[in-house]
């Protein structure tokens, strides 16, 4: 699950997706951009853009750095003066002290990946100067619209449906879920710190205000109910998937990727597609192929818990976006608890 070193760094050109609603799900207001402050190719270290032309066989001719996203470090397109193409991604403990483990991380997982698994190949991994580089092929593909548009959104739900078919059981060696309750506990957190004195719940949500022990006790429960062999991505939202020109979604930013249950990836998924105009949670998870209905309200509350209690945090280094951003998923993630508890 993202947090502070949250990504969605392969990203392709063909834009964000964005557009003036002409069709899809109704109005809104418009999601906060997935978008962080990227570090252009040109500013990395000459010795490791060295290092990347000699593992690719070619110089650089053209590196375009794509936008979306949250991570500080390089995210470009890259044409090579053989003709080839590859993308590239690559950050330093300045930009982000977590990001250069969430690259190696990323490397580990997308390497062991198998060709059926619909995610980019990793072609190298590189450490130099402090730097970690991490080298896919590169995807001709685009984000889904933002607004999100039915068909596309039929696109990405199923593929969520292939990839726990195919990650089950886990073909990589990866965390269980239940090492993610030190990020899941933002009712605990916020309880304590509201029982010490240290927050006075200002702006939260005056529902999970009056609720708040109640809130944290369920939450409590959700790494037991969340527990799985299916290897869950762990961060699945739309500027981390990609779109092809044939109708293929490709899967992108495998840092997080853990142990969890079938429907893990679903949940999580749900409050961002609300947020960026899509339908309530509720009417998707209950007819997704996935869907356990029996097991996830600790999960939607801890889902509701992390983003509303680090939207309330000050911006991590690097990353000036990323709160405004996990706001407005936590409040769609708290509607969704909101709906499954008055059911």
């Amino acid at each position: 699950m993202s947090g502070d070193g949250d990504h969605g760094d392969h990203d392709h050109d063909g834009g964000s997706g964005r557009r003036t609603r002409t069709d899809g799900f109704g109005g809104g207001e418009p999601a906060p951009p997935a978008r962080g402050v990227r570090t252009p190719w040109e500013a990395l270290p000459p010795d490791v853009r060295a290092a990347v032309e000699s593992r690719l066989g070619s110089p650089v001719l053209v590196a375009a750095t794509q936008p979306a996203g949250f991570s500080p470090g390089v995210a470009a397109r890259l044409r090579l003066a053989d003709g080839r193409r590859a993308f590239v991604k690559a950050v330093s403990a300045a930009q982000n002290p977590e990001s250069p483990r969430l690259h190696r991380d990323e490397a580990r997982i997308a390497g062991a990946l198998t060709a059926a698994v619909p995610a980019p190949r990793l072609l190298a991994a590189i450490e130099a100067d402090g730097w970690v580089a991490l080298l896919f092929e590169d995807v001709e593909g685009r984000h889904p619209a933002q607004p999100w548009v039915p068909h596309e959104l039929d696109l990405v739900l199923r593929t969520v449906a292939e990839l726990a078919r195919l990650l089950t059981p886990s073909p990589v060696a990866a965390p269980p879920v239940a090492g993610k309750d030190g990020a899941f506990r933002g009712w605990r957190t916020l309880a304590a710190d509201h029982a010490a004195g240290t927050d006075d719940l200002a702006g939260l949500d005056p529902w999970a205000a009056r609720q708040l022990d109640a809130l944290a006790a369920l939450e409590a429960g959700w790494a037991e109910g969340a527990a799985g062999d299916t290897l869950a991505h762990a961060d699945l939202r739309a500027d981390n998937l990609l779109i092809t020109p044939e109708g293929r979604v490709v899967v992108v930013d495998w840092p997080w990727a853990c142990l969890a249950a079938p429907w893990y990836d679903l949940v999580l998924l749900l409050p961002s597609v609300r947020m960026q105009g899509g339908p309530p949670p509720q009417s998707l998870f209950v007819r997704h192929p996935v869907a356990d209905p029996g097991a996830v309200t600790s999960l939607v509350a801890a889902v509701a818990g992390f983003f509303l209690g680090n939207a309330r945090r000050p911006a991590p280094p690097g990353l000036p976006t990323l709160r405004p951003f996990q706001a407005g998923q936590g409040r769609a993630a708290l509607a969704w608890l909101r709906s499954r508890l008055d059911d």
